[in-house]
């Protein structure tokens, strides 16, 4: 019987480094530097490359899909074991201890964007096959590693390579926690517009307002310009509004201008409870003044009040619950507002079976109907369930319960990852119930220790997957 979690131990040094090459690489989306040749920015191309030049230094037989994924091959058999991972990486925000691509060891913990979510997993489970490889292991399945590019915003890099290549039979994703995921919400956004309007009689004109980097972050940083008319007043009732909610603020004045910062915790928008939404905090302070728009008025009012610390979105009637997929989630990611433009705000929902996006959006029109407002979704994705029965779900728990002694079980997340694309695909590690999660948060980091069980237990699964 193989000592899994010792041959990964025996590999340590060279499974930091290899994680290590692609963590220095700051792979970020940036539309404003696409080009054809690199559509999501030039970092998550740079990152795939590496990646894809890694494994063929391995000796692995790989094949790129244009600037989108990348596979790496390696068994033979009719049946096709998909693990499907990514390369990009949120943007980095603030409030961060260390250089987020200069990856640094402290505590036992790899620090770096990108170290948990998703190129520490997606290295763990490529050296697990890499260890199958070095013992002789021989494959009765295909086994495809999947790298994407995309994953952090529109999943572009898998339409692309899925409308080029073989869909798997079964698999997982590298994406998530452990025991197992085999339960996804449905994703929909919600995107509020505001038109600017006419000026009229109000004591304050909101000049701009802006908070948040991507629809499934928890904005950490809202900044408001707000004009007007006993400045000092509005600056001393922000200080105590600040103070009483424990958080982190400050205030510039200059001659009728004021502007406001806000901070708050920044938490994967799949789990908005666990951050500290700056936006909504910011609009809840703001609101109650008076202003020269009602535009502004009514953007205030909605991210302020309707959209502030309602988590299950009661306030606009969206909420919904499932025994076994839970209860519907709702994140405001982004929200802008600017006098002349008018605003935006764009909130992103976990749903589970029993709601769809046009139960959702009906119930948020009838709730801001007494607003000048538009609202509209986007496509969105559908709920994504494998039952406990299943045999890959069955193994995958089986391998969890064996190299670490406690009992699998199945679990839901309002997170969205690669293995629902696959009908028969899951998430599967690599985060522990007892690790620490700072996915999308500054300092994000992936203790050493859970890297190499994940690792150990990746290869345990495919082994026993492929048999």
């Amino acid at each position: 019987m193989v000592n899994w979690l010792a041959e990964v131990e025996q590999r340590k040094d060279a499974l930091i480094e290899d994680l290590f090459r692609l963590l220095k690489i700051p792979s970020v989306r940036e539309d404003e530097l696409a080009t054809v040749e690199a559509p999501v920015g030039p970092g998550p191309l740079a990152a795939l490359e590496e990646f894809m030049r890694m494994a063929e230094e391995d000796g692995f037989t790989t094949k790129q899909f244009g600037p989108w994924a990348g596979r790496i091959e390696i068994g033979q058999g009719e049946q096709l074991l998909g693990i499907l991972g990514h390369v990009d990486v949120v943007p980095v925000g603030t409030g961060w201890d260390t250089d987020p691509f200069e990856p640094v060891i402290i505590d036992n913990k790899i620090f770096a964007r990108g170290s948990s979510d998703d190129k520490g997993p997606t290295v763990a489970a490529y050296f697990a096959i890499k260890i199958l490889r070095e013992l002789g292991i021989e494959f009765n399945q295909r086994i495809h590693l999947i790298i994407g590019t995309d994953e952090e915003s529109g999943w572009q890099c898998m339409d692309y390579y899925f409308a080029n290549a073989e869909m798997p039979d079964f698999g997982f994703s590298p994406d998530a926690v452990f025991p197992i995921i085999n339960g996804e919400k449905g994703n929909v956004s919600a995107t509020f517009t505001f038109d600017s309007g006419e000026f009229s009689t109000g004591d304050l004109r909101l000049a701009s307002f802006n908070a948040g980097l991507r629809p499934n972050m928890v904005p950490q940083d809202a900044t408001a310009i707000v004009k007007g008319e006993n400045l000092e007043a509005i600056n001393e009732a922000f200080k105590a509004f600040v103070k009483e909610a424990q958080l982190k603020g400050s205030t510039v004045t200059v001659g009728d201008t004021l502007e406001l910062e806000l901070v708050g915790k920044a938490a994967h928008g799949s789990t908005p409870d666990k951050g500290v939404n700056a936006a909504t905090y910011l609009a809840n302070f703001l609101k109650q003044y008076n202003y020269d728009q009602q535009s502004a008025q009514d953007f205030l009012q909605i991210l302020g009040d309707k959209l502030h610390l309602d988590f299950a979105g009661e306030k606009i009637g969206v909420n919904a619950k499932h025994e076994v997929m839970g209860e519907l989630s709702m994140n405001v990611g982004i929200a802008n507002y600017s006098m002349t433009d008018g605003g935006s705000i764009d909130a992103n929902f976990r749903y589970p079976v029993g709601t769809d996006p046009e139960t959702i959006l009906a119930a948020i029109e009838r709730n801001v109907a007494d607003f000048v407002v538009s609202v509209t979704t986007d496509e969105g994705k559908e709920p994504h369930y494998v039952p406990a029965d299943d045999p890959l779900v069955k193994t995958l728990l089986e391998v969890y319960e064996n190299q670490t002694g406690e009992k699998g079980f199945e679990m839901t997340i309002g997170g969205g990852t690669y293995g629902r694309l696959m009908p028969r695909g899951v998430a599967y590690g690599a985060l522990f119930p007892d690790s620490v999660d700072t996915m999308h948060q500054a300092n994000e980091f992936l203790a050493v220790d859970d890297l190499l069980r994940a690792t150990a237990i990746y290869a345990e699964a495919i082994y026993r997957l492929t048999r």
